[in-house]
């Protein structure tokens, strides 16, 4: 039994549109590359197309659904959180083999304009808004500070002046004073532009009562 054209070119389709989306990821160094990608494509693609031609003719979708189910838990696979942070890593990835594995299923369906159009409005938002995501980074990040300083009374003002004058918000968030080595430390939610982080840093770095800075 010979294999359709039709069904070659759809394969081919979803090898190209699936290197696409890993070739950005492997660009970016992330878990889900080239390879994996590329594999996620073609895979849903071929399960969309095995439901169509062996599935039941009342429920051609049977197979295909299945694809949404099994494609969560590889995109779970990749999301982690980090050991000395709270921050969650992983979940563009994911999102990614989800996408992928969508349209590897509109390939399979047959729906190839449909597919190329999202695959380009994919890599567009991948570019696109890593740029706004940067400028976004740069007007406002927020950073945890730590200063541990030689005991003054004033010292915990002082800091928060230095914080307020270049523009930055602030929450304390905990104090904590060691009487026998004449110690204060103290730790703050800090939220600013960046330009902002990197004069206060310098001005605390410089700062002889200052024993320890964390940021």
């Amino acid at each position: 039994m010979g294999i359709a054209p039709d069904i070659v070119g759809k394969l081919l389709l979803a090898v190209l549109i699936g290197g696409l989306l890993g070739a950005e990821r492997e660009y970016r160094s992330k878990s889900a590359g080239f390879r994996t990608l590329t594999m996620i494509c073609l895979g849903a693609a071929l399960f969309t197309l095995l439901s169509r031609l062996i599935g039941s003719p009342g429920t051609p979708d049977r197979i295909a659904a299945n694809v949404v189910v099994g494609i969560g838990f590889v995109g779970a696979g990749v999301i982690f959180k980090g050991d000395v942070s709270s921050k969650v890593s992983g979940i563009t990835t994911a999102a990614m083999i989800w996408v992928t594995a969508a349209l590897g299923m509109a390939i399979g369906a047959g729906y190839l304009l449909i597919a190329t159009v999202a695959c380009g409005l994919v890599l567009l938002v991948l570019f696109l808004f890593s740029l706004l995501e940067g400028w976004i980074d740069r007007v406002n990040q927020i950073k945890n500070y730590k200063i541990i300083c030689k005991f003054d009374r004033d010292a915990i003002h002082r800091f928060e002046d230095l914080f307020r004058s270049h523009h930055l918000k602030f929450k304390r968030i905990r104090q904590a004073k060691s009487v026998a080595a004449g110690l204060i430390t103290s730790e703050w939610v800090v939220q600013g532009a960046e330009k902002d982080h990197r004069h206060v840093a310098h001005e605390l770095m410089n700062d002889a009562s200052v024993m320890e800075f964390v940021f």
